[in-house]
C-alpha cells in the first residue's frame, strides 16, 4: 500500500470550522462510578470507556431508533475509538460533565459508535461531515433526524464558547431549539442533503468502460507523488506525516522514506513498533498510539525493502515490529489486539493521564540509568553521554513547544536518531561493533525502567480485517527474512480467525471478537457481520500464508471467501464492491471507498486478490471482475491516482498479467526447498507461487488440471514459469530460476 497525502486519514481531530484545540488532554483517576448506562453491556473497549458517563448513551441499534421516533427526538451520534486522544478530551470535558449530560439526555437520544466495530456507520456519516465541512476526523459528532438522516456535523467541540469557537453546550441548545421551531425545514433539508450525498458518493462504470492504460496512470501517480516528496526527510508532505507503507515505486524515494521513519521518533526505539503518525516534518514527535494495521503493513513493507535492497537495516526494523506485536498485541489464543493508547499516567501516583507519558524521557532519568564510564572512549565519557548524543536527548527536552500545545511534553525527550552509528562511534573513539553493543545495553536498561511505569490502555478488541493485515506482515516477513517462526505465527493467527471469526455453517466472516474474563475469547450477544474489508484483507492474508507455508488448506479457504465476497458485496450494475452488504435499513448509503488511506481501500486490494484467485483456480471470471473494478474507478485513476496508489499498482499488475511460478517437487526434498528459497529471496510482485507436489487428488490439482502435465526433470525439483496456463521450458537450478524471475 502507498498512502497518499490526500487520504482520509485515521486521526482524532479537533476541526469544526473555527473550533480550536482543547486546553487539556487529561483524564482523572478511576473512582467508584456515580452513573452507569447501557454501554456497560457492550464488549467494545471504546463503548465501555463511556459506560459511566452521566449521558444516557445507547449503542447503535433498534432500541435507540425506536426511542427517537416514539419521542420525536433528534439523535446525537458520537463516533470514535478507544485509543483516540481527542475522543478522551471530549469525554473528559463534555461527556463527563453532569450539566451537559442533562442537556443531552433531555433533548436527544444519544448514540455511541466504535468506528472500528462499525466502519459502515462511520463511513456514511463521515462522508456527510467531509462533504459539508471540508474536514473530518474523530471524535465525530453528528446530529440526525429520528429517521437517521444527518443535518449538522463536526468533530471535536470544546465544552464552552471561546473567542473564535462555539462550545458544545451552545451547539446542543441551539440545535434543540431549531428542532422545536423549524422541524419541517430541518426534515426537508436533511432529505436534500441525503439526495446530494447519494449523487456525489456514487462510483460506477460509465458506458462501455475499460481499465485505464497502465503506463499513463503510473506516470501521473509518480509525478503527483514526486511533487509532494520531501527530499530531506522522506515522506510525501511536510507535516503531519503518516507512515506510507510501500512508498512510491521509485526506489530511492521509498527506501529513504523508510530509513527516515525508522530513525525518527515515530519509531519506538525502546519498546519497538511504530506510533501512528508524526506531527512534524522530521518524523520526530508522534501521536503516540500504536495501531495494529500500521504494524502489519509496515512489517511487510520493511521486509520487501530488505528483499529489494539486501540491506540488513530493513530486516532489523521488520523484526523489531514483529517483536512488539508478538509481545504486546498478541492474545494467547492466537489473535491480535487492535491498539495501544497514546495517553497514560506518568507515575503510579499521578492523578491525570498525559499523551506520550509512557514513552518520553527527561535527561536526568537517562543519566541516572546510564552512569557507567565507558572504557576505551574519550576521557570521562559515560554510557549516558553516548546514548543522549545518538538519540538527540537535550537537558531541557527536545520537543518543539509548537508541537506540544498543552505542554504535556515540556522538559521531555522523544528519542530520535540524530547521528549515524559511524559518526557517533567516531565522536567517542569507539569501534562500530562496540558502539552497537553499548546502545543495545542502554535501550535494554531504559526498557526495564519503562516497564515500571503505568502502561497505556490496551484495546483488546480483535478485528478480522486488521488481523488479516498482520497475518500478511508475519507471512511476508517469514518469506523475505527466511524465518519459519514468523510463518508459524501467521498460521496460528489464521487458525484463530477460522475458529473465532468465521461461521462455517453460513460461510461468512464476523467483524470482531473480544478478550473476556480469564483471557477467554468472547463474542457480542449479536455478532457483527464481516464487512468488505474483512473479506479482502483476510483473503490477501491467506494467499500470502499459502505462498509462505504451501499449505493448500489456506488456499481453499481463500477461494471460498472470495465467492462469498462476490455474493455479499458485488455491484452487478455499476461494478466494484460495496463496503457493506445490502439489507440494513439503518444504513442510508451503500458506499464504495474511493481513497487509499491508513489502510488501502478494499477495492484496491481486491483487484490483486481476484487476479491471484484466478491463477490458483482457473476461474477467469475473476480476471473480468478485476477489470470491471478498474473501469469503475477509471476516471479517478487517470486524474488523481495519488489518492488510489494501491489501485494504480494493481492496474499495472492487471495489464502485465501475473506469472505462475510452479515448483514441481517433494515438499520435504532439499532440492525443492532450495528452489523455494530462491523464489522467496527475489522481490517479484507480479507472480503467484505454487507447489506441484504430485498429489493428483489434492486441491490445487483439482483446480488446475494443467499441473498434471508438468513433470520433474531428471527426478529433480523443477521450476516452470507459466502465464495464462502456458508454461516455459523447465529449469532445475536456482540460478536459472533467478534469471527467469529477474529478466
Amino acid at each position: 500500500m502507498l498512502a497518499a497525502p490526500l487520504r482520509r486519514v485515521r486521526r482524532c481531530m479537533f476541526l469544526t470550522g473555527r473550533v480550536t484545540m482543547a486546553t487539556g488532554g487529561t483524564t482523572s483517576t478511576p473512582s467508584i462510578p456515580r452513573h452507569t448506562n447501557r454501554l456497560i453491556n457492550e464488549k467494545s473497549p471504546y463503548l465501555l470507556q463511556h459506560a459511566h458517563n452521566p449521558v444516557d448513551w445507547y449503542p447503535w441499534g433498534q432500541e435507540a431508533f425506536d426511542k427517537a421516533k416514539k419521542e420525536n427526538k433528534l439523535i446525537f451520534l458520537s463516533v470514535g475509538y478507544s485509543t483516540c486522544h481527542w475522543c478522551h478530551v471530549m469525554e473528559e470535558e463534555s461527556f463527563k460533565n453532569k450539566e451537559i449530560g442533562e442537556i443531552m439526555n433531555k433533548n436527544y437520544v444519544c448514540i455511541k459508535v466504535d468506528r472500528e466495530e462499525r466502519p459502515d456507520v462511520d463511513k456514511v456519516y463521515m462522508t456527510f461531515v467531509q462533504a459539508t465541512s471540508g474536514g473530518g476526523g474523530w471524535p465525530m459528532s453528528v446530529w440526525l433526524t429520528p429517521d437517521l438522516k444527518p443535518f449538522v456535523g463536526g468533530t471535536y467541540f470544546p465544552p464552552e464558547d471561546g473567542v473564535h469557537r462555539v462550545g458544545f453546550r451552545t451547539v446542543l441548545l441551539r440545535i434543540a431549539e431549531q428542532w422545536k421551531q423549524n422541524k419541517e425545514a430541518l426534515l426537508e433539508n436533511s432529505q436534500k442533503i441525503l439526495e446530494a450525498l447519494l449523487h456525489v458518493s456514487e462510483i460506477r462504470v460509465r458506458g462501455q468502460g475499460s481499465p485505464p492504460p497502465s503506463k499513463e496512470v503510473m506516470a501521473t501517480c509518480f509525478q503527483q507523488l514526486s511533487n509532494s516528496y520531501d527530499e530531506d526527510y522522506g515522506g510525501f508532505s511536510k507535516s503531519p506525516k503518516f507512515p506510507t507503507p510501500e512508498g512510491a515505486r521509485a526506489l530511492q524515494m521509498a527506501l529513504h522514506t523508510l530509513k527516515m521513519m525508522a530513525h525518527g521518533g515515530i519509531h519506538d526505539h525502546v519498546g519497538q513498533g511504530f506510533h501512528r503518525y508524526s506531527t512534524d516534518q522530521h518524523w520526530h514527535v508522534p501521536h503516540f498510539e500504536k495501531m495494529l494495521y500500521d504494524q502489519g503493513q509496515l512489517a511487510a513493507t520493511y521486509s520487501r525493502a530488505f528483499q529489494i535492497s539486501g540491506d540488513e537495516f530493513f530486516a532489523d526494523v521488520a523484526q523489531d515490529i514483529l517483536l512488539y506485536v508478538s509481545r504486546d498485541l498478541s492474545d494467547q489464543a492466537g489473535g491480535f489486539y487492535s491498539a495501544e493508547d497514546a495517553d497514560s499516567y506518568p507515575t503510579t501516583t499521578s492523578g491525570e493521564k498525559r499523551e506520550g507519558a509512557f514513552c518520553v524521557w527527561a535527561a536526568e532519568e537517562i543519566r541516572a540509568l546510564l552512569p557507567d564510564p565507558v572504557e576505551g572512549a574519550t576521557e570521562g565519557t559515560t554510557l549516558g553521554d553516548i546514548f543522549m548524543h545518538h538519540y538527540g536527548v537535550k537537558e531541557t527536552g527536545n520537543v518543539n513547544p509548537m508541537k506540544d500545545p498543552h505542554q504535556e511534553l515540556k522538559g521531555k525527550n522523544v528519542l530520535i536518531v540524530r547521528s549515524s552509528r559511524e559518526l557517533t562511534a567516531a565522536r567517542f573513539g569507539l569501534e562500530l561493533a562496540r558502539l552497537s553493543a553499548l546502545l543495545q545495553e542502554s535501550r535494554r536498561r531504559l526498557s526495564a525502567a519503562r516497564a515500571q511505569r503505568p502502561r497505556p490502555h490496551l484495546d483488546t478488541k480483535m478485528l478480522a480485517a486488521w488481523n488479516g493485515l498482520m497475518i500478511s506482515g508475519f507471512a511476508q516477513a517469514g518469506v523475505a527474512l527466511a524465518k519459519q517462526e514468523y510463518v508459524s505465527r501467521a498460521a496460528q493467527a489464521a487458525a484463530f480467525l477460522r475458529r473465532h471469526l468465521f461461521d462455517p455453517t453460513s460461510g461468512r466472516l464476523l467483524r470482531s471478537c473480544y478478550r473476556g474474563k480469564d483471557n477467554t475469547v468472547e463474542q457480542s450477544a449479536v455478532p457483527i457481520q464481516g464487512f468488505l474489508e474483512d473479506y479482502v484483507f483476510i483473503i490477501q492474508a491467506l494467499f500470502d500464508l499459502y505462498e509462505a507455508s504451501l499449505e493448500q488448506g489456506w488456499l481453499e479457504w481463500a477461494l471460498q471467501l472470495q465467492h462469498m465476497q462476490d455474493k455479499l458485496f458485488w455491484d452487478p450494475k455499476g461494478f466494484a464492491y460495496f463496503s457493506s452488504e445490502a439489507g440494513d435499513p439503518s444504513l442510508l448509503l451503500r458506499l464504495k471507498d474511493d481513497q487509499d488511506g491508513a489502510e488501502p481501500t478494499a477495492n484496491s486490494v481486491t483487484v490483486t486478490n481476484l487476479l491471484r484467485a484466478a491463477c490458483y483456480s482457473g476461474h477467469m471470471e475473476w480476471v473480468e471482475k478485476a477489470g470491471q473494478i478498474l473501469a469503475a474507478f477509471s476516471e479517478r485513476l487517470q486524474k488523481i491516482p495519488i489518492i488510489l496508489p494501491e489501485m494504480a499498482r494493481a492496474n499495472a499488475v492487471f495489464h502485465h498479467t501475473l506469472k505462475q511460478v510452479v515448483i514441481c517437487g517433494d515438499p520435504q526434498g532439499e532440492d525443492t526447498k532450495e528452489m523455494l528459497r530462491c523464489v522467496h529471496s527475489v522481490f517479484s510482485p507480479n507472480k503467484v507461487l505454487m507447489l506441484a507436489d504430485g498429489d493428483g487428488a489434492g486441491f490445487l490439482y483439482r483446480q488446475l488440471p494443467f499441473l498434471a502435465s508438468l513433470e520433474r526433470k531428471d527426478g529433480k525439483a523443477t521450476a516452470y514459469l507459466c502465464s495464462n496456463f502456458a508454461c516455459s521450458l523447465p529449469v532445475t537450478s536456482p540460478q536459472e530460476l533467478r534469471g527467469m524471475l529477474c529478466p
